[in-house]
């Protein structure tokens, strides 16, 4: 690791979300994706795979909300994605999902096979495993190739074979954020320039992906949708923010310094520390527990 590097054990720790109904959330979270309520206090819950101990998914109902539209005309989400341990535990929620009757995206990118949808709110969500990364291939220049080739649908299937579903199971954690930015450069500057995210693949100056420690992506960006879009309103559903992990304390003030060299505000309250990329998207620091 160089001294601009983030550390490679970096990694997305929780979403927080805001909804426009937090009851009618719960209910596709739980019944459709498989989360389980850690605990809910008034008009917020958070949510946990089967370990039921670390919350993957913070969930806050907002008064008089403004469910944005698909494509999101503002800065923000463009999905969250859960990773599952192995394949046929995305065969599992592919077959759960299919007798649902959800619509679902899907791609095979590789790296991984993942499926997309929507929560109620328009928020998007995909869910995934990776492929052994000695499995990953490389271009000519060393680059980790990405595709979005179709999904092995029966094969997904025929791996899951009759085991049934019980929601996320041990092990699942959010694998990577994928925002909607407002300026590609700029969010480069930001998260490679300063936090010291390494360029994973850069599709001209629409979309970039970034990550720590050699993953495909921890952090994917595009302006797909318009450049120079404006912030989400305050009562906006979608991202309120997503947390980074460090792996110690030591890790986390290296980039702690980096951001107050650059000028960036970081606000602490209690042991985490909350910065703004440069789309106004809030982004939780925090050690792992």
């Amino acid at each position: 690791m160089s001294d601009h590097q983030i550390h490679p054990g970096t990694e997305i720790g929780y979403v927080r979300l805001k909804v426009s109904n937090l009851e009618n959330s719960i209910a596709f979270y739980r019944e459709v994706i498989g989360f389980q309520v850690k605990e809910q206090e008034g008009l917020v819950a958070s949510l946990t795979a089967a370990d039921g101990v670390h919350p993957l998914l913070i969930l806050e109902e907002v008064p008089d909300a403004l469910i944005m539209p698909e494509p999101r005309p503002t800065t923000g989400l463009f999905h969250f994605a859960i990773l599952l341990p192995e394949r046929n535990m995305l065969g599992i929620a592919l077959r759960h999902m299919l007798e649902k009757r959800i619509a679902l995206g899907q791609a095979d990118h590789l790296v991984s096979e993942a499926l997309y949808l929507s929560d109620p709110d328009n928020n998007g969500i995909e869910i995934y495993w990776d492929r052994p990364r000695d499995e990953w291939k490389r271009d000519s220049r060393g680059s980790i190739q990405m595709t979005t080739d179709p999904i092995d649908w029966e094969g997904l299937i025929e791996e899951a074979g009759d085991t049934p579903w019980t929601g996320l199971p041990i092990g699942t954690k959010i694998g990577h954020m994928h925002l909607q930015v407002a300026n590609i450069e700029q969010a480069k500057q930001f998260y490679c320039d300063v936090m010291g995210f390494d360029v994973i693949t850069n599709y001209g100056s629409r979309a970039l992906f970034i990550s720590a420690g050699g993953y495909h992506h921890h952090i994917g960006m595009n302006t797909w949708a318009g450049t120079n879009l404006p912030e989400a309103p305050s009562n906006a559903t979608g991202l309120d923010y997503y947390s980074l992990v460090f792996s110690d304390q030591a890790a986390l003030e290296v980039t702690l310094t980096r951001l107050r060299e650059a000028g960036i505000a970081v606000v602490q309250q209690s042991k985490v520390w909350y910065v703004q990329d440069s789309s106004g998207i809030s982004v939780l620091l925090t050690v792992k527990s």
